[in-house]
């Protein structure tokens, strides 16, 4: 990609207060970042269990009967919610300095919701899709608050491999949880293998409930300036809709408000890979349950490379430049998948897809707090992460399950691409702050 010329001051920041660019917050410590990247692996073993790998398939074979829009509507429905709820909860979060409380609400929602899908057997539609929407409100919920601590962990230069090592230490907490799950199953002809898929939902939520403790007990809550309102609520909507009215009609803050606009396109497009994937290789390729533990093996193996190599590399050349070419890669995942025909091949695609959903991911996450304004980071990110982050996930899953259902899920997979494309080109408008050489 040839180097662009020098990106001009972003209209609307050079004169908010900012840490300085080569000075670590207060308090920060290697600890409290490892702390902080252990929620990280925790938390992946909800998305990987129930939203991918696990839960996906079961719910849609045998509890809805092979009816992929029913799953499809489940995400969206989840993501509708957990937006409009993301964007209030996250200026509430930052008024009332309990960014942890939030955080632990959301959690615990998540965790509670998944242990009793246990209980939730063949055609118990209702109880399976009200299970699943609950949970991944916490668990979507959730990263407003946790992604808003990152700017008060470290300085702004390494908010790119900070963030990698975030994303890095998911896809390992995911390899852990699958390959406990695939010690766990018996074989499928086994007359108990429904209750070891149902009992690998109670394991995820105890993996996600132990390896949370450490960023509630080690992580500080970061300082407040604003003075609080008498109402929480009322104040958090209020900022809220002043905060949509300059993003998006003032168009106070050009730069963020375009960035959103493209995260929201090709993160639908990402969300979508992530919850069709599994549904994918078993009814288009008849892979086995050992076939797509080992795919999604590969797929975490190369997430977590992707997001530690693509975190430095985004502190180098800028989060846009990283952002850019992992949206060419994931244009030519999705029109791979459309050629896919063995097994092998399908192995290959999950090797850079796994790259590409570490690399995307963590570049998109440091662009954010690059652009965020200080003082503001929950609010913000609550639109990163609810309005254009969960909401995005409405129209892609829906796309694709009415796209399988009405043709094949290989036409659907070549649709998506259009969501990476047209997210590449919003992105390129977006104007890059300066930032200062990157330490070693």
């Amino acid at each position: 990609m040839p180097d662009l010329p020098p990106p001009l001051p972003t209209p609307g920041l050079t004169d908010l207060p900012h840490t300085p660019m080569d000075r670590r917050p207060a308090g920060v410590s290697r600890w409290r970042i490892f702390s902080w990247t252990l929620f990280d692996f925790g938390q992946t073993a909800f998305s990987v269990i129930v939203i991918t790998v696990v839960y996906s398939r079961y719910f849609t074979h045998r509890v809805a009967g092979g009816q992929r829009w029913l799953w499809g509507a489940a995400v969206s429905l989840s993501m509708i919610c957990a937006a409009a709820l993301s964007p209030p909860l996250g200026a509430v979060a930052d008024y009332s300095q309990n960014r942890k409380g939030f955080l632990l609400l959301f959690a615990l929602t998540c965790i509670c919701a998944t242990s009793l899908l246990f209980f939730v057997r063949e055609g118990m539609v209702v109880a399976g899709f009200a299970l699943f929407v609950i949970a991944n409100i916490g668990f979507e919920g959730g990263m407003v608050f946790y992604d808003a601590f990152l700017p008060g962990i470290t300085a702004k230069t390494s908010y790119g491999r900070v963030s990698g090592y975030g994303f890095a230490m998911g896809y390992l907490g995911a390899l852990a949880v699958l390959l406990i799950v695939r010690l766990m199953l018996p074989d499928s002809g086994d007359p108990s293998y429904l209750f070891y898929v149902r009992l690998s939902f109670v394991v995820a939520a105890a993996f996600f409930l132990f390896f949370s403790l450490p960023l509630f007990l080690f992580v500080r809550e970061p300082p407040v300036s604003a003075e609080r309102p008498p109402s929480l609520v009322r104040a958090g909507l209020t900022r809220a809709g002043r905060t949509f009215r300059a993003l998006f009609i003032d168009r106070e803050f050009p730069s963020i408000a375009r960035f959103l606009i493209a995260f929201f396109i090709y993160n639908d497009g990402i969300l979508t890979v992530i919850a069709f994937a599994a549904i994918f290789a078993e009814q288009s390729l008849n892979m086995s349950d050992e076939a797509i533990i080992a795919f999604f093996a590969i797929v975490q193996t190369s997430a977590v490379a992707g997001s530690l190599v693509f975190g430095i590399v985004t502190d180098r050349i800028g989060p846009k430049k990283t952002i850019s070419i992992t949206l060419v890669l994931w244009i030519m995942i999705a029109i791979a998948a459309y050629f896919v025909d063995s097994v092998m091949f399908f192995y290959v695609v999950a090797f850079a897809a796994g790259i590409a959903i570490g690399s995307s991911q963590s570049a998109s996450r440091s662009f954010m707090a690059l652009l965020t304004p200080r003082e503001r980071e929950a609010e913000f990110f609550g639109f990163y992460d609810g309005l254009c982050g969960k909401a995005s996930a409405v129209f892609g899953p829906i796309v694709y399950g009415v796209v399988a259902d009405l043709t094949n899920q290989r036409i659907a997979a070549l649709v998506i691409s259009l969501f990476f494309i047209t997210g590449f080109a919003i992105l390129q408008g977006v104007q890059e702050p300066v930032r200062a050489p990157s330490r070693a």
